[in-house]
């Protein structure tokens, strides 16, 4: 079965395949310009990106919210994860800026938060949500991943989400158990 996916993220692109080989995840073949992201909660967003791509196709389109909270910060930096040291913010400019906010604070619980929306013809089928624990590390180690990967540390890796590798990161990951919930669905269809 071919499900579209709503990102031009490269790295979640290949998340998103790595996660159902059984699958053809495809990113949407026309260039739509993305909607703005207007709400505060991830299913907010990822509802709205959902239908927003999915008219562009009768076949099922699955688009993503996914985001880091902070306990210490309020759940912050949250649905504007990519956005937090502003709407161009480079992923080194976003760690450096969270860790700036964290300077001092011993309480570094958080936590990575995915929501998926999938759609139908233009209609919202299900969400779906993911979540995975960790703690923010004082400065970033590891390569891989992409975000704030290198500064979030997962206890049973004993290693930072930058430091994992993807296949290890895709047993556990938010995204990950947002994904598997929703292709075990379309499995059943």
């Amino acid at each position: 079965m071919t499900v579209y996916c709503a990102t031009s993220n490269k790295g979640k692109l290949k998340e998103f395949q790595m996660a159902a080989p059984d699958f053809d995840v495809r990113a949407l073949p026309v260039s739509v310009p993305p909607p703005e992201e207007t709400g505060d909660t991830f299913e907010v967003n990822a509802v709205e990106k959902a239908l927003a791509y999915g008219a562009h196709t009768d076949e099922y389109l699955f688009a993503d919210d996914s985001g880091l909270e902070v306990d210490a910060l309020g759940g912050a930096p949250g649905v504007i994860s990519a956005r937090y040291a502003g709407e161009h913010a480079t992923d080194a400019q976003n760690n450096a800026l969270l860790l700036a906010k964290l300077r001092g604070v011993a309480d570094r619980t958080a936590r990575f938060v995915c929501v998926i929306a999938l759609v139908k013809s233009g209609k919202l089928v299900k969400t779906f949500r993911g979540s995975v624990e960790g703690r923010i590390i004082g400065e970033p180690r590891g390569g891989t991943g992409f975000g704030y990967d290198p500064l979030f540390y997962h206890e049973p890796f004993g290693c930072t989400f930058g430091e994992a590798t993807l296949e290890q990161k895709m047993q556990v990951s938010h995204r990950a158990q947002a994904l598997e919930e929703m292709f075990a669905y379309l499995r059943l269809l």
